[in-house]
Parts: structure tokens; C-alpha cells; sequence
């Protein structure tokens, strides 16, 4: 049923939420907008806790040292989301879930699966370039890197990042629902 209430995080929402796509971007200017967002949660949360793993405790300088990692690990993110990844992880979530028929949350979900998967470990290179010192342990260290981000970057995006971003995101593009609403029903 369209009208179907269902409770994800907290907040009641509607299929037609979902139906409408409010929570996907839906032209360029839109997919940048999400894309900077999510950036912005994703990677600082995992440069705090890059952090925290390098330096074995949690201090309030982890958040300042955070956004100077920030400055320019974000860029390396958007352009490897924006240009790669996305597509990359719609192709390999369109062979999980039938998106014509499936349930609105399982796209998402698997939308979600499949960009951690390949942002974690180009992220987890470019962060063992940057930071780690490897030296002729490289891919040991970039994997191992992985290994570490994994599983935090997995359930940061499913549970909190993607959320947020998403809420974010429909509160911007707010007055789009309106426009939509009135000519649906002029229609």
C-alpha cells in the first residue's frame, strides 16, 4: 500500500517519501548537493577515528585535526564519489534488489552496501598514502587499514550518516515535495 506508515530511525515516514524520491537526488545540482554532505559525515567521521586508532586515545584535538585531514581528504571523496563510485555502487545495488519492484528501504540499503564497500578501501589508500608512513609494507598496511575502517565506515553510514544525510537532504530540497504536491494534484 502507497500510504504504508512505517518507523525508520526514529521518524515516521511514508512510501510515498520513498515513491517520491526525495531522499535520492534527482539531477546533477541535487547529486552534488547530497554528495558534499555525505562526504562531509563520512569522512570526518572516519578521520576522527583514524585518528583515534593512530593515537590511542580520544582528545577534543582529534576534532580540530580532523578538519585539517578534512581540507583535503573531502576533495579526493567527492571526486571519487561523484565520478566512480556512484555509479559503480547503483550498477552493483540494481543486481541486488529489482529497483522497480523492491521496497523502497531495501534500495537504499543497497545503495548504502555497495558504496561503503568501494569508498572504504580507496579511502583507506589515500589515507594510508597520506598518513600512515608505510614505506615497503604499503598494501599490508593499506589492507590492514581496510580491515580496521571496514566494519565502523558499515555501520556509520547505515545507522547514523546515511540517516542524517538523508534528513538533511530532504529539509533542503523541501520546497521541490511542495511544487510536486500542488502539481500532482492539479493533475
Amino acid at each position: 500500500m502507497i500510504n504504508e506508515q512505517h518507523m525508520l530511525y526514529g521518524f515516521t515516514l511514508s512510501l510515498n517519501h520513498f515513491k517520491g524520491g526525495f531522499f535520492m537526488p534527482k539531477n546533477k545540482f541535487q547529486e552534488v548537493i547530497f554528495t558534499i554532505i555525505m562526504v562531509f559525515f563520512m569522512v570526518y567521521a572516519m578521520i576522527c577515528y583514524n585518528i583515534v586508532l593512530n593515537t590511542g586515545a580520544m582528545t577534543n584535538s582529534v576534532f580540530l585535526s580532523a578538519f585539517r585531514a578534512l581540507t583535503f581528504m573531502g576533495p579526493i571523496a567527492f571526486v571519487l564519489d561523484f565520478f566512480l563510485v556512484s555509479k559503480l555502487a547503483f550498477a552493483c545495488a540494481n543486481r541486488m534488489v529489482n529497483f522497480r519492484n523492491c521496497h523502497p528501504f531495501s534500495m537504499i540499503l543497497a545503495i548504502s552496501v555497495a558504496s561503503v564497500a568501494f569508498m572504504c578501501p580507496l579511502m583507506s589508500f589515500f589515507a594510508t598514502l597520506f598518513f600512515k608512513h608505510a614505506g615497503n609494507q604499503f598494501i599490508a598496511v593499506w589492507l590492514q587499514t581496510t580491515f580496521m575502517n571496514f566494519p565502523v565506515a558499515f555501520f556509520w553510514q547505515l545507522i547514523y550518516a546515511g540517516p542524517i544525510v538523508r534528513f538533511i537532504f530532504r529539509h533542503i530540497f523541501r520546497e521541490n515535495e511542495a511544487v510536486q504536491a500542488v502539481s500532482a494534484s492539479a493533475e
